[in-house]
């Protein structure tokens, strides 16, 4: 992401803002693993959105004013001793000449300088509960301002939350984060054939997640999200991640995995027989759940309301499981009794971005938002049946099938940019069927 993308989006939030205000936006804090040791930090996703600024400890402050606003970065000093040890910091200069800053102050003295910033401001841009501690430290500096009543200094008397702006700016990918994003789905779609081609009975599901990784790291990124990799009952569990069972012979597999590239997240499911061949269940349910995505994903297009993708899906998902005696009954009544939720308990989707759940609402003044060019959301329907469904025949029970694609709104309609992965059953056979010979 260039200098320029940045610029332009303070640009835009700048513009946002009312006259005589000033917005607040911490970064993420570092957590421990256990002692002595970190989780790997990851900036906060508005933050960086903003900045570009990776480094922990830091706070961006942004002044409307004339001439184009004021951007103030708060950041760790240059230490020589401490980048021996963490790695190197930009320090107050480099805020400045690498991150454009108009200003910039050591973390330290963010209390100091925080009283003088608010004075003769009329509101504080900044999201409240979500960082505690640094809650604390606006409100004193809050209360320093107003001491200084008596002088003429005139306080802020409004906190207004940064988040619904920001987010709102982040729900419309520019070309140049439709292009990292692109990027991300072609770095998965590739992991994710090396791990259909690396599946066989026998193995462990952390075996074919090695793979994932192994595939996202070669191409410099990390994973987006903890990966999924539920092998027969497994894959009937939405969020499992243990992954340390061993692959059955003829059972399914469920991989849902994506990679983050430049902050950027993919988020791809695919569902394959451990043994490179559907059984003739497993082949009628997944032929339904990839009948239903496509119909969810003709639904994705400008104009269209967020919810029509889903009930596309349920349409198909509901008809379909009467069609196949696991659902008795009409057809529409069914889908109003939400009946189908017995097999199908989640969305068809969500919104896809920095984050892999990304940020944006789904309703616009309680009506579904309606579909823009530039937004990007996921596809992925689904049927479970755990091995605990009563009433259901034994030939059916411990199929989990999910497919799930990225799914870029365009002018004309669509892009699915995950579409590098196989999907078709014939797909699938064949890419497994050669690398089991």
């Amino acid at each position: 992401m260039t200098k320029t993308e940045f610029k332009k989006r303070r640009t835009q939030l700048l513009k946002s803002l009312n006259p005589n205000s000033i917005a607040i936006l911490t970064t993420a804090t570092e957590k421990f693993r256990n002692r002595d040791a970190n989780y790997f930090f990851r900036p906060d996703s508005d933050f960086y959105y903003l900045t570009g600024f990776k480094e922990p400890e830091a706070i961006a402050l942004f002044l409307p004013q004339k001439n184009g606003g004021k951007f103030i970065l708060f950041c760790r000093e240059k230490d020589l001793l401490l980048e021996t040890w963490n790695g190197r910091r930009a320090g107050v200069e480099g805020a400045k000449s690498e991150y454009q800053a108009n200003e910039a102050y050591p973390i330290s003295q963010i209390d100091e300088v925080l009283p003088e910033l608010l004075e003769n401001k009329t509101d504080i841009y900044y999201t409240l509960g979500v960082n505690e501690a640094f809650d604390q430290r606006v409100l004193s500096g809050l209360n320093k301002t107003k001491e200084k009543t008596r002088m003429g200094i005139v306080a802020p008397d409004r906190f207004i939350s940064l988040d619904p702006i920001i987010h709102e700016m982040r729900l419309r990918k520019s070309s140049a984060e439709i292009a990292c994003m692109r990027k991300a789905a072609q770095i998965s779609a590739k992991a994710h054939i090396k791990a259909m081609q690396a599946c066989r009975p026998g193995i462990k599901e952390y075996a074919v997640e090695a793979e994932l990784i192994h595939g996202f790291k070669q191409a410099g990124c990390q994973s987006a999200y903890n990966t999924i990799v539920g092998g027969g009952a497994n894959g009937c569990i939405l969020h499992y991640v243990e992954n340390n069972e061993t692959l059955n012979d003829g059972e399914l597999l469920l991989i849902d995995a994506g990679a983050e590239y430049a902050y950027y997240a993919a988020d791809i499911t695919r569902t394959l027989p451990i043994n490179g061949k559907f059984t003739p269940e497993q082949k009628a349910i997944y032929t339904l759940v990839l009948k239903a995505q496509l119909a969810a994903i003709r639904c994705v297009k400008p104009g269209n309301r967020w919810n029509q993708p889903h009930d596309a899906a349920v349409r198909v998902l509901t008809k379909g499981l009467v069609e196949l005696g696991l659902l008795k009954g009409d057809v529409k009544q069914l889908i109003k009794n939400e009946k189908y939720r017995l097999f199908y308990m989640h969305k068809t989707g969500h919104w896809l971005g920095m984050d892999v759940h990304d940020v944006g609402e789904y309703k616009v003044n309680g009506k579904w938002r309606r579909l823009e060019p530039g937004m990007v959301l996921t596809v992925e329907p689904g049927l479970y049946i755990p091995q605990n469904t009563k009433g259901i025949a034994k030939k059916w029970r411990n199929i989990g099938v999910r497919i799930e694609d990225d799914v870029l709104v365009t002018k004309e309609g669509h892009e699915v940019l995950s579409s590098d992965v196989p999907k078709t059953i014939a797909e699938i056979e064949s890419l497994m069927a050669k690398a089991l010979q």
